[in-house]
């Protein structure tokens, strides 16, 4: 179907959301609940192997290393970057969002959808 340029093209209206999403940048930093210290402790120790796989990848694509390989590792990486997400997941479920399902309906509902977005934008 073509259109003539008497008549442009135009986007359909937007529904209004209730409180427009802030950029992550222009908020305010918001710190995690209840970190248990060996939690941490561990997956920063996971994210310095992941940096070695990383700074690795790097060395494998200069020295024109065979492709395969380099695509086994890249998995590689993005399955410890997966188990890293799946801890840090798992911390804000049990401390982060607990504590703010248990603050009320408004707090429990913005957590609710802070959980869906995290889902469908983060973890597919």
């Amino acid at each position: 179907m073509t259109r003539s340029p008497k008549h442009p093209r135009t986007e359909a209206p937007k529904h209004p959301r209730t409180e427009a999403p802030k950029h992550p940048r222009t908020e305010a930093p918001k710190h995690a609940h209840a970190v248990d210290p060996e939690i941490k402790a561990a997956n920063l120790k996971r994210l310095r192997r992941i940096e070695g796989q990383i700074r690795g990848l790097h060395k494998m694509v200069e020295d024109d290393r065979y492709c395969p390989d380099i695509i086994t590792q890249i998995a590689s990486a993005q399955e410890a970057l997966r188990g890293v997400g799946r801890q840090l997941l798992r911390n804000h479920l049990k401390h982060c969002a607990t504590s703010a399902i248990k603050k009320g309906p408004a707090e429990a509902d913005a957590t609710y959808d802070e959980l869906l977005e995290l889902v469908y934008r983060h973890l597919r």
